[in-house]
């Protein structure tokens, strides 16, 4: 069957046991999609939410990698392993502290900036080469440390020696990590045992769709599941250009507008009315420092115009 020229965003809730690039090519398969690609790593052993993005929507998908992520993780407490969750190898055993109030002292110690230093099991690359093949190779990499926000963490039970907490934080939070250092704050050890993607910026879980159940969507019916390019900028004001200021844009021209303040912009094409308007690409104005006549101009733009 031949590829075809498809553009959208596809809300995925990957299963267990794959890598975030086999989730996109099977979901890739199963559109017959020329183009696409994921909007952040989920490591094989988490579940949850992976925006897809296929078409002209991949111009837009690096705002979803430097988006705020929420998460569902399972820790258990009094133990410590090798790659700080389920799959490692169990280097230390212990009492788990039953003291709630503890407990949740010492994890709302997290809330606000965190130094975090990535783990070796990860995705990250050193030299073109995904840590977790260092690692697993017996060769540790010097990674930099870093800054990450955690906005908000809330604790969803404590039962025994495993807790479920709720975590809303910036991008290149690692969560295992989170999960290590609650485990020695609390000075027992600790390692994930799961984790689920519950929001990436605006998009949520609860409006997904897991991979068995799309593959099982009758194939005329598939497309009808993909969001317009578009959703990947919501968060951006919107302008609304007639037929010349269109065709300046379409060239790569700019185009001056009283009253535009320094932000990116999403950018329509007008049809007969507003809501019947086309996206054209994403905008830009730059500071006035840069650009002192507020000219706009355009920034990335779909193809085909």
């Amino acid at each position: 069957m031949a590829k075809r020229k498809i553009d959208g965003v596809l809300l995925l809730d990957k299963p267990f046991g794959i890598s975030s690039n086999n989730a996109l090519q099977k979901a890739r398969w199963l559109l017959q999609a020329e183009k696409g690609g994921h909007t952040g790593v989920l490591d094989p052993f988490a579940t949850g939410l992976l925006p897809l993005c296929f078409g002209e929507a991949t111009k837009f998908a690096q705002r979803m990698l430097e988006a705020d992520k929420g998460y569902r993780a399972t820790i258990k407490l009094g133990e410590i392993s090798t790659t700080l969750d389920g799959e490692g190898e169990i280097t230390k055993s212990g009492d788990a502290p039953s003291d709630h109030i503890l407990i949740r002292a010492a994890i709302n110690t997290f809330v606000g900036p965190v130094i975090q230093t990535p783990p070796m099991y990860s995705a990250l690359k050193f030299q073109g080469k995904a840590l977790y093949e260092y690692a697993r190779e017996g060769v540790v990499i010097e990674r930099q440390s870093r800054q990450i926000t955690i906005y908000r963490i809330d604790i969803i039970s404590i039962e025994g020696d495993v807790i479920v907490i709720d975590v809303s934080c910036s991008k290149g939070t690692y969560i295992r990590v989170l999960a290590e250092d609650i485990g020695k704050a609390l000075g027992c050890g600790a390692y994930l045992t799961g984790l689920r993607r519950t929001r990436t910026a605006g998009f949520l879980l609860e409006n997904s769709i897991n991979l068995d159940d799309y593959n099982h969507v009758p194939v005329e019916a598939r497309d009808g599941y993909l969001l317009p390019a578009d959703c990947l900028l919501l968060d951006l004001p919107a302008l609304f250009f007639n037929a010349a200021e269109f065709e300046r844009i379409r060239v790569g021209m700019t185009i001056e507008r009283a009253g535009l303040i320094p932000s990116e912009y999403r950018l329509y094409a007008e049809g007969e009315t507003r809501d019947n308007a086309r996206f054209i690409g994403l905008g830009e104005v730059a500071t006035a420092a840069e650009n002192p006549h507020a000219w706009l101009r355009p920034k990335r733009l779909l193809s085909g115009l």
